[in-house]
């Protein structure tokens, strides 16, 4: 079928030869697209489509849109922009993710390492403490508390020591002596005071075993209780209960400060159950010796009872020689010589203690000679007045403080083996405290927590009786100190 001829195209409605215009079908219905004359400066083509009949219609208006190649050539250019982004990022996640890899696997490395190394600090540890426990007869220490059956005693974990002690922190000591250093602590909930012994030879073994044992069972008012111990370290730590006060040291020093009044009456009852607690452990049926019996290892409670304290560590039998251990001015010279711990040692060393609580003065001084020379001397020239602590002499207890001087000079007899029993002592002193003459001044009341211990006291020296005011010490004038001279002796 022919149509009208013209602008390019044929009777079969195809573009003629030569036609700048192209033509697209859509819908069945051929369209023409805009040739490049059609456009306009703008770019924009004119929307032509043909109608049925041939007629050409304008289909539209002049359309802003943009060159189809125009339109490819910039998205082509867009999709290489994005791709080249989006390659950045994928790398920059990669190597997020490998960096991560690496320090997880570089920190998982690091742990395990410390983590085996604390590991093998915590095996050798436990290897040693096991060693220590071996060493110190631990495992005879359990036998013989299955033996022995429902025994208060308990043993310690090395961990529970160090963290109630801060590590041994200096600031928790509050005693040293020949036989250790003493801490003030708390295990679970309670105040304790932790002894750290020296270290225990190996031939001792047995005999340290059978002492815990049977110092755990000592149940007496005038010795400090043994609750437990530790064999964990190198030397033994042993758990005592704590006594809240002061020691019997001090108390001195505050008499001799005159910053109290102790009673003729308190010191021979802080003597007496001082000489019945260490008569208490010589009666064992394996005797403990003290070793190191002074004032400070003297404990005061509140009421001023005593607690004799700091045994148990180098308690031997008295076949067994050691190096000597104590304190100078309470060490028997016969120990000295023979490097043998008896009961008598002990009984020498509660002597000198029995005579300072007499004369008030110290076992040592800048003098040439020592408090015992001192008090013999004055038994045997009949001077004691002269060296006795003017505060507890008056006409009524001259009897009394006479018997005293007379026990404390037996005490101090050499050779030892002259010495009385420290039973027989003990009761004497008993007997002695509460005579009726002695009774008569009672004691005033003394807090020792609430007095303070200066180091000028330790240079305070004491001055004889009859050197000092009548008006300050009650005790009387050179007259009357002649006559209880002579009346004592």
């Amino acid at each position: 079928m022919l149509t009208k001829g013209g602008d390019g195209e044929t009777a079969t409605g195809k573009p003629a030869a030569g036609s700048s215009g192209r033509q697209r079908w859509s819908g069945g219905v051929p369209r023409r697209e805009a040739a490049d004359g059609d456009r306009d400066d703008r770019g924009a083509e004119r929307a032509i489509s043909v109608v049925p009949g041939g007629e050409e219609a304008v289909a539209g208006v002049w359309l802003g849109v943009a060159d189809p190649r125009e339109e490819t050539a910039q998205s082509g250019v867009d999709r290489g922009g994005g791709a080249t982004q989006m390659e950045t990022a994928n790398t920059a996640a990669i190597s997020g993710l490998v960096t991560c890899v690496f320090v997880g696997l570089f920190g998982f490395l690091g742990w395990e390492v410390i983590r085996h190394r604390q590991n093998t600090k915590k095996q050798a540890l436990l290897r040693q403490t096991d060693e220590f426990f071996q060493q110190h007869g631990g495992q005879l220490l359990l036998e013989m508390m299955k033996v022995e059956g429902n025994v208060g005693f308990t043993l310690y974990e090395r961990g529970q020591i160090e963290t109630a002690t801060n590590n041994f922190n200096k600031a928790h000591i509050v005693g040293e002596g020949g036989q250790g250093t003493v801490y003030r602590a708390e295990i679970d909930g309670t105040i304790v005071a932790i002894k750290r012994c020296k270290e225990i030879d190996e031939s001792r073994k047995m005999d340290f075993v059978q002492e815990l044992v049977i110092l755990c069972r000592v149940n007496h008012p005038n010795i400090v209780k043994l609750l437990g111990c530790c064999l964990q370290f190198e030397a033994p730590m042993l758990v005592y209960e704590f006594v809240q006060n002061r020691t019997l040291h001090e108390l001195l020093d505050f008499q001799r400060n005159r910053s109290c009044h102790v009673t003729l009456g308190t010191r021979l009852r802080i003597a007496a159950e001082s000489a019945d607690a260490l008569a208490h452990l010589h009666s064992l049926p394996h005797p403990i010796l003290h070793g190191d019996v002074k004032p400070a290892n003297i404990l005061l409670t509140e009421e001023l009872v005593a607690k004799v304290s700091d045994f148990g560590c180098s308690t031997i039998d008295e076949k067994t020689q050691v190096a000597p251990k104590g304190t100078p001015g309470y060490l028997d010279p016969d120990y000295l010589l023979e490097y043998q711990l008896t009961a008598k040692n002990d009984l020498y060393s509660f002597g000198v203690i029995l005579v300072e609580l007499l004369t008030g003065k110290r076992p040592l001084s800048k003098e040439r000679k020592t408090l015992t020379s001192m008090f013999k001397e004055a038994m045997t020239d009949g001077t004691l007045i002269k060296l006795l602590d003017s505060d507890i002499v008056n006409e009524d207890n001259l009897r009394v403080i006479h018997q005293a001087a007379v026990l404390a000079s037996q005490c101090l007899i050499i050779p030892g083996t002259a010495r009385p029993e420290m039973r027989y002592v003990a009761e004497q002193l008993q007997q002695l405290a509460f005579a009726d003459e002695v009774q008569q001044d009672p004691q005033p009341p003394l807090v020792l927590a609430g007095l303070r211990f200066t180091a000028e006291m330790a240079n305070t020296r004491t001055t004889s009786s009859w050197q000092t005011d009548s008006k300050t010490t009650g005790v009387y004038s050179l007259e009357k100190n002649v006559r209880l001279c002579s009346r004592i002796t």
